[in-house]
């Protein structure tokens, strides 16, 4: 499986930030990727019910697995969505997408510009649980949908499943889009990238912890480990 993201001549504007200060840069981050550890690790640990969480995100979880290795995989099904993910986050920059081609052996899209958020945002934004998401927030919003969140839960835990198995299907061949920004770069970006995610969806799905909150926790646990640090050197 081969993703290729193709770049546009306004590109050329930026000259690209050399891979070892993305190095550092990501050496720097490792504290807050601890402090998101601990931060999701206390959200989860809340309190939240089994039967309507728990039990429901594990058990949509487990049938997608249970396909992913049994069933052949539906790579046009992923391909679209990251290269939907890579045209989304260019409009959301600003740029603009020229082309897209999409097949079960892979894909690439041409767009005017880029960076490392548009280069790795297939592998951090789990698209289609994202859509899960927001159609039962509006939903909720609209209708009262409450009743129905156990099957949401189903429909997310799947959903995710789908992305974290197919992403690691199509990692186990060279990803341009991830050679581009250096390996070390790419995976503290895309972890942080999941964990801020699943803080932000959350609140919207649980109702139980405040955005603002979570994000307290996490530049409180952040800051406990550049003091350890402090203390260390």
């Amino acid at each position: 499986m081969f993703f290729l993201c193709a770049l546009g001549g306004s590109v050329a504007k930026f000259p690209p930030v050399p891979k070892w200060i993305k190095f550092i840069i990501a050496v720097l981050l490792l504290p807050v990727c601890v402090g998101a550890v601990r931060t999701v690790s206390v959200t989860l640990r809340a309190g939240y019910g089994a039967d309507t969480v728990w039990v429901p995100l594990l058990a949509g979880a487990a049938c997608w697995v249970i396909i992913f290795f049994l069933l052949p995989k539906p790579m046009w099904i992923y391909v679209f969505g990251h290269e939907l993910t890579h045209a989304l986050w260019t409009w959301l920059f600003g740029g603009q997408v020229k082309k897209m081609k999409v097949s079960s052996k892979g894909g690439h899209v041409i767009i005017s510009k880029t960076n490392f958020v548009i280069a790795l945002a297939p592998y951090f934004f789990p698209l289609y649980a994202i859509i899960v998401m927001g159609t039962y927030a509006l939903g909720n919003l609209l209708w009262g949908w409450h009743s129905y969140v156990v099957w949401f839960h189903l429909l997310l835990g799947a959903a995710y499943a789908f992305h974290v198995t197919l992403t690691f299907h199509v990692l186990q061949t060279q990803q341009s889009d991830i050679t581009s920004q250096g390996y070390f770069f790419s995976a503290v970006i895309i972890f942080l990238g999941n964990a801020l995610v699943l803080l932000l969806s959350v609140p919207l799905l649980l109702e139980r912890i405040g955005i603002l909150k979570i994000f307290s926790r996490w530049c409180e646990e952040t800051g406990k480990v550049f003091l350890w640090l402090h203390h260390l050197f």
